[in-house]
């Protein structure tokens, strides 16, 4: 299951127990709106009460990922499950991905939304 929240610095994702291919369906659908309204949208993943995903989820997710490697901003991800973090991090050798974990999502997001003040700074001047 998912749950996924629109937010300044672009989008929250929260996944529960399984991350399935139509979770990703759902997933990769709001990316592409994020990346149509936000310059380099940064993104928040709350994979602490996920329990496992599917093969062809992970195969969808690099895929999408390869193909969109230079449209986001930063990643933070919360989660706590050393076999998960292991998995994102062999992940990331292929994507490239500016990737950042958390043990919390308060702590996640104020990363996020000072890098957005930060970049909207710099747009400014």
């Amino acid at each position: 299951m998912i749950s996924i929240h629109q937010k300044s610095y672009g989008l929250d994702v929260v996944l529960y127990n399984e991350f399935t291919l139509e979770d990703f369906y759902q997933l990769e659908n709001a990316l592409l709106k994020a990346i149509e309204h936000i310059h380099l949208p940064n993104l928040l993943l709350d994979l602490s009460q996920m329990k496992d995903f599917t093969i062809d989820m992970a195969l969808e997710h690099l895929r999408f990922l390869r193909q969109h490697a230079h449209d986001f901003g930063r990643t933070a991800i919360v989660v706590d499950d050393i076999w998960i973090r292991i998995g994102i991090r062999l992940a990331n050798l292929l994507t490239l991905q500016r990737l950042r974990y958390f043990s919390d999502t308060a702590t996640a997001q104020k990363w996020l939304e000072q890098n957005t003040q930060n970049s909207n700074a710099i747009r400014n001047n």
